[in-house]
């Protein structure tokens, strides 16, 4: 019988941890009342319009009229996740939402058919404090005066709600749509939501008056531009913050924070030392640089306050900075809980050119 080699050489295998993502930004969710899914399945997920109808759902389901709205968009998205709201029982709509986050964890956006006003209002409450963190779309028909849903969303600084006026049934779909197949993470993927073309929407006859007043209540509307464009504007949320600011800093939190977790969980041990300091730091700039590739962060000057090194008019190179106090710095106390220095993560976000001037000086 022969020796075992371990005698000569022994060769251990040791797998690393698998690193974790941060979670999906390219799926939306669709709510409504239909009993096509169990209310103990609570959320179902399909790849395309002709999956949903195979699985039972009829074009005159308001959730498949809905969809293929979403499907419709292009780019495509690949994903829809669709929601049971229990309303026999009496769920309200946010407590629909809230059921559907806590069933599943993979949509971003959603949208809930037929809401109320009040609906409209419960739901974009329920998103605001939503974890993780998602955002909100709504269609209303209401009368664009005073008092309506736009402006109570807009007084209340909801910055994760984006509403749009349409006599179109479920035309927010298609912004949120567009947004979901939009966003693929790749190479200058970065996008807006101002002047696309929605799928399956019919233009609004809004006059220049009407128009500028859903803009000043922070809302949107799909409208004629000129003789032939057919646009969406502006692509807000009910703050007033543009969606696109909305998900970029979304993304990039979630990056950053599953980024240092990751370092944490598969190193044996950061020392608390500026090396081990340098280990963490390194991490998130790796997570920032994807902002970067997306064409979210962008080179530019910092005019915010000083951040530790960091001054008023010094230009971000990359379009943002990883920056920590000094361990030698840190008190016995937080020594001895482990706990790492504050780092801080100032960037400059890209933005985007939505407005132009052009002056023309003819000479004869």
């Amino acid at each position: 019988m022969a020796l075992s080699l371990d005698e000569i050489v022994r060769v251990n295998v040791i797998v690393s941890p698998m690193a974790q993502s941060a979670g999906t930004f390219d799926i939306g969710l669709i709510v409504g009342k239909s009993t096509n899914i169990p209310i103990e399945d609570r959320v179902k997920i399909y790849s395309s319009l002709s999956d949903m109808k195979s699985d039972g759902w009829e074009e005159s389901d308001p959730e498949c009229a809905a969809a293929t709205i979403y499907f419709s968009q292009n780019p495509t998205p690949v994903k829809l996740v669709v929601g049971s709201w229990d309303a026999a029982n009496g769920e309200t709509a946010s407590e629909a939402i809230t059921a559907c986050r806590s069933a599943n964890n993979d949509w971003y956006a959603c949208y809930v058919v037929d809401a109320t006003a009040g609906e409209i209002e419960a739901v974009a409450a329920a998103v605001e404090a939503m974890e993780p963190a998602s955002v909100y779309f709504y269609t209303t028909k209401d009368e664009i005066v005073t008092g309506n849903i736009m402006e109570t969303l807009k007084n209340k600084s909801y910055k994760r709600t984006f509403g749009q006026y349409s006599t179109t049934p479920h035309a927010a779909v298609a912004a949120m749509g567009y947004a979901m197949g939009a966003n693929t993470g790749g190479a200058n993927s970065a996008y807006t939501l101002a002047y696309k073309t929605e799928v399956g929407v019919t233009p609004e006859k809004v006059s220049t008056t009407e128009a500028l007043k859903i803009r000043e209540l922070n809302g949107n509307v799909y409208t004629n531009f000129g003789p032939k464009f057919k646009l969406l504007t502006q692509g807000t949320m009910a703050s007033g913050v543009s969606f696109d600011e909305v998900l970029n800093l979304d993304m990039l939190q979630a990056e950053i924070q599953i980024g240092a977790v990751n370092a944490l969980v598969m190193a044996k041990k950061i020392p608390q030392t500026e090396d081990g300091l340098s280990l963490l730091l390194s991490a998130i700039s790796e997570q920032c640089d994807k902002s970067v590739i997306r064409g979210a962060i962008a080179p530019g000057v910092w005019k915010g306050s000083p951040i530790l090194t960091l001054q008023r008019g010094d230009t971000l190179s990359k379009g943002y900075l990883v920056l920590a106090e000094r361990i030698a710095d840190q008190t016995q106390d937080e020594r001895d809980k482990r706990v790492a220095p504050p780092i801080y993560v100032p960037v400059k976000m890209a933005g985007a050119i939505e407005h132009v001037v052009v002056n023309v000086t003819v000479n004869r």
